[in-house]
């Protein structure tokens, strides 16, 4: 089976940023301390349930899942790019990481503890959200918790070719949807969200950030 289209091409665009990508996006250690304190909370969460390890889904470089590890998080990375796998692998070479996709993860039904979505899911087009939120709830255990972080704001896409540092650029769509549209649809895929944090731009940043934590119930409500 081949991908869509468009995932082939979010596969390229990081493929070739991937360098620049991984020397200019900030270590998790040194985002503010709202984000910090997310992630520190999504860790205590997963650790103290026992039920599985985490994945970091569209890990990139694997910055954030090395964080997570060092919070005492069994952790491993997904992402689409090949590119950034390697990447991640060679910076941490103790962790797992695999290219893999979002929307098909290669885990069972149940065997995971705890699902990273972090600033991932915002190049899938929003028809594409119930199936990929659908994913997540199947491969955590009940019980087992997510941490959806994105940019949200007034439904829309826009298509920018992006660079970092002096490495060549890369096309990139990007959807944002308002963050209550974002809630309904996970709870509509069987999570129960626990908690909502909503960021205000930081500087040079036009949208706001909205993170969710959520929880698979233990038995699962009729939808």
């Amino acid at each position: 089976m081949t991908d869509p289209s468009h995932l082939n091409e979010i596969r390229q665009s990081y493929d070739t940023v991937a360098a620049d990508y991984a020397r200019c996006v900030k270590d998790p250690g040194a985002l503010d301390p709202v984000s910090r304190a997310v992630l520190s909370a999504f860790a205590e969460l997963v650790t103290s349930s026992g039920l599985g390890p985490t994945a970091d889904v569209g890990c990139g470089p694997g910055k954030v899942t090395a964080y997570l590890t060092g919070l005492g998080v069994s952790a491993f990375g997904v992402d689409l790019s090949p590119k950034m796998i390697e990447l991640a692998r060679a910076a941490h070479p103790d962790l797992r990481f695999d290219v893999g996709s979002m929307s098909a993860l290669a885990a069972g039904d149940g065997e995971l503890g705890g699902v990273l979505a972090y600033y991932s899911t915002h190049h899938l087009p929003p028809a594409e959200l119930p199936a990929v939120y659908g994913e997540f709830h199947r491969t955590l255990a009940p019980g087992g918790r997510l941490l959806l972080v994105t940019r949200v704001g007034e439904e829309g896409r826009r298509r920018r070719t992006y660079g970092y540092g002096d490495g060549d650029p890369a096309p990139f769509d990007s959807y944002r949807l308002p963050a209550d549209r974002i809630a309904g649809l996970l709870e509509q895929a069987g999570f129960a969200i626990t908690a909502q944090t909503l960021q205000a731009p930081e500087e040079g940043a036009k949208r706001p950030v909205a993170g969710f934590l959520a929880r698979k119930p233990v038995v699962d409500t009729v939808r």
